[in-house]
Order: C-alpha cells, then structure tokens, then sequence
C-alpha cells in the first residue's frame, strides 16, 4: 500500500504531520485524530461550512474597513471565504460534532483551509503560514468563543427560512385551499373520541391551517433572538483584541451577505455563556412539530379502516403496506411525520438541556445544540413536503360514509335545546341510542312534531351560530 504524503504543520503544541494534499492544517489534523466519535453520522454538513465560510469572508472585510488587515491580505481571505461558501471546500472539513464543547477545532479548521487556499491564490506553499496565517489573520478579532455562537445563528436563520419555514408554509396553503374546497361537507364532530355534533370538512382543515400557520408565526417571533450575534465579544465578552467597531460592522456585513437583519448582540457576555435564542427558537419548532403530530394523527384516523375504521377520508395509496395480506394499504405519510416529530421532541430536549448547562462566561455545549438544531429543521422540513406532496395533496372526502355517520350522529339532538330543553332533549337521545332507534323516530315517540323536528335538527345549519 503506498504511504500517503504527509507535509509538517505547527501549531502551539508543536509539530503535526498533515496530509500533504489537504488544506486543512494543524489543529484540524489533532481534532480529527482525537475525536473519531460518530464520524460517520456526525461531521459537520453544508449549513455549517457554509455559515464559517460567510462570517470569515465578513470578518476580513470588516478587518479591512477598521485597517486590522491589509487590503491585498484581506482580499485573499474573502476570496478564499467564498469558495468555502460556495461549497468548493466541503471535504476540508472532516470533524465531528462531539469535539470541545466551543467548537474550537471547527472554528480553526476554518482558519487553516481558508489561510491555505489564500496561500495558494497567492503562490505560496501549503502551510507555509508566511502569507496567511490561520490565528493573526483569518481569525483577526475573533475567538472561537464568539465565532461558534455566530456560526450557530448564521446557520439556524439559513435554515429556517431556507427549508422549515417555506415547507411550512406550502402546506399550509395546501389545507387553506381544500377548507375552501370542503366547505359545505358537513360531517359529524367528535370530541373524547366520541361522537359530537357536526361541522364540516372545511372548518377541520382549516384548523389544521391555522395550526401550521400560528407555528409559523411562533418561530418568526423567534428571529430577532438569532439575529444578534456574538461576534466582537472574542473570548469572554469583553472584546479583547478585537477593534471597538468590528462585531458591529461584521454583523452588518453578514446581513448583507444573507439579506437577513443580523445585528451585534448589545450584551456579548450572555451571547457568549448562554444560548436561550437556540433554546427559544427550537422550542417553537418543536410547537410545529406537535401540530404536525396533530394534524397526522387526525388524517390517519379520518382515514382509518377503510371499512370498518372511521373511513371518512381518502388518502393517497402510495405502497403496499403489509408482507402477508394482500391489498393492504398503510398511512405511511402520517407515520414517517409523525416519527420525526417525536424525534423532534428528544432533539429539541437535549438543545434545552444543553442551553441550560453555561458556567462563567461560557456555554460548552455549543457543536451538540447546533447539530441538534440543524437536524430537527431539517428532518421536519422534510417530513412536512413529503406528506405535502404524498399525502396532504391527495385527501378525498368519502361522502357516503360522511353522510352515513352523520345520519347516526346522536349528538344532532343538541339542535332540539333550544326549542324542547337539555333534559328533554337528553332523553330522546339517550332512548335512541339504547333501544337502537334512528333520533327521529325516538324523537316523534317523545311526541314532537314531524314538521318541528326536521326543521330544527339540520346539520347544516348546525356548524354555525343560531340565526339571531
């Protein structure tokens, strides 16, 4: 086997063989040979260097406006920046989630691969380090401490708006429209999974709109928290080494390079020791993740039987469901959402857990609470436009069996209050129901009027307020 070549790198502990074809440099080679932990599942995506790519390119720009950097310099950094944000670089960085709990590592796998392709740019050897050095001037004003946290927002607002959100929002649209569509489908109401008196198909779905859509608005309010960022509070918050007017003019060029309002956090010591706009923000995730369970739950039990369930809506017969009885057809759209949104509920638990775990100036839990918020986004993004498209699209209402459990509906009897009394009307109700009458005939055997009780009890007129 031939012996792969290596080319010597430093850093403060001393020297350090580096693959020799690499941009990686030296504390990146240390991360990746001291923590092969869920290597395979756990190396830091797209989002995530995408996000380092954006605040380094804003960080030397800023440097060069405050004259921390030299232009020329500074020009190779920001062009080396962009490549990492335009994904040329992914494969440069190799390292997990369960490293330090700062994110360190990440933070100067980032300084060493842009230092070294600025090198190149420029003509020069592999970390050489002579023109661009990884800590003097791709992390000029900066500290893991603070470049972490900012990454974290960085790459939580991406998400958000680029996957959940929109996702979110098509499926709202989807039911917005079907509760136009089912508006005058009146069907029996159930509460405590029992029968109640009616509404129509429109009026559910569009419970389930509003559902999505108050989610939506629940993670909106979460923004402004992820919009401040830390950067400019280097290692504890009081910004040593860094100019007074660089986490300002960062942040304003980060929002010019996303088109989303970032801003310097106004107090670096809580940005940096506690995370709580992760916190917050997952948390409203989690809401949209509970109303998605929902609103599952309720179309695979419209859906149920499809002859002896409830069998009142139709849904997409998108695979076998079953090895051993044929023609069996499963929710499965429900059942993916619904399992992602448990998993949500764990991912969203342990970011809690972590952003309560800050001592001093400093939260260490920092790559897990990002991992973890990135993968909860992702997966209900997911979930939501694939029962979107696969599920959700295609509901059908079943208007016989509608029509059939509305005819049986007892709770119709509730229309009768009003003329008759509670008690009465209980009576009747209950006669039906255990001398297995329709509620018309227990109705007239009560002496009503055939005329009075097919002119009050319409379920139609019963999915809205009296006529006053």
């Amino acid at each position: 086997m031939a012996e792969t070549k290596t080319r010597i790198e430093h850093d403060a502990l001393g020297a350090v063989r580096v693959p020799a074809d690499r941009l990686w440099g030296a504390q990146t080679q240390r991360s990746f040979e001291n923590f092969s932990i869920g290597r395979r599942n756990y190396v830091w995506g797209r989002a995530v260097v995408r996000a380092f790519g954006i605040l380094k390119k804003a960080c030397a720009a800023a440097n060069r406006e405050l004259g921390q950097l030299p232009a020329e310099l500074a020009e190779l950094i920001i062009a080396a920046a962009q490549e990492v944000i335009d994904g040329r670089w992914d494969g440069e960085f190799p390292l997990v989630v369960f490293q330090t709990g700062s994110g360190t590592q990440s933070n100067m796998n980032a300084n060493e691969v842009i230092a070294n392709r600025a090198i190149q740019m420029a003509g020069g050897e592999l970390g050489s380090r002579t023109l661009v050095d990884p800590n003097d001037h791709v992390n000029r004003g900066q500290s893991s401490n603070d470049t972490f946290p900012t990454v974290m927002h960085i790459a939580a607002i991406l998400a958000l708006a680029e996957t959940l959100l929109p996702a979110a929002g098509r499926l709202a649209a989807v039911f917005a429209a079907q509760s136009r569509d089912f508006a005058a489908i009146v069907m029996t109401g159930r509460t405590h999974l029992q029968d109640a008196t009616p509404v129509t198909l429109g009026q559910i779905i569009s419970g389930w709109q509003t559902q999505i859509e108050a989610a939506v608005k629940g993670i909106e309010a979460s923004l402004p928290g992820l919009y401040e960022l830390a950067l400019g509070g280097t290692a504890v918050g009081t910004g040593l080494n860094a100019h007074p007017l660089f986490g300002a003019l960062a942040a304003e060029m980060i929002a010019r390079e996303t088109g989303h309002p970032f801003i310097s956090a106004p107090n670096k010591f809580a940005a940096l020791s506690a995370h709580d706009a992760v916190v917050a923000a997952s948390g409203a995730v989690r809401v949209l993740a509970g109303a998605a369970m929902k609103i599952a739950n309720d179309v695979r039990w419209y859906a149920s039987g499809p002859r002896t369930g409830i069998g009142e809506l139709r849904i997409p017969e998108n695979e076998p469901g079953s090895s051993i009885m044929p023609g069996k057809i499963n929710p499965t759209q429900c059942e993916a959402l619904t399992q992602v949104a448990v998993q949500v509920f764990g991912l969203d638990h342990a970011i809690a857990f972590a952003g309560s775990q800050g001592n001093f100036q400093l939260n260490v839990f920092k790559p897990v609470m990002l991992h973890d918020f990135l993968d909860e986004t992702t997966l209900l993004a997911e979930a939501l436009e694939s029962f979107r498209i696969h599920c959700a699209a295609g509901i059908e209402p079943e208007l016989a069996h509608i029509a059939a459990h509305l005819e049986q509906n007892l709770m119709l009897v509730t229309a009768l209050n009003p003329h008759i009394g509670y008690e009465r009307a209980a009576r009747i109700a209950l006669k039906a129901h255990r001398e297995g009458q329709s509620l018309r005939a227990a109705a007239l055997a009560e002496g009503l009027k055939p005329e009075d009780f097919d002119a009050w009890v319409d379920p139609a007129a019963m999915t809205r307020p009296l006529d006053i």
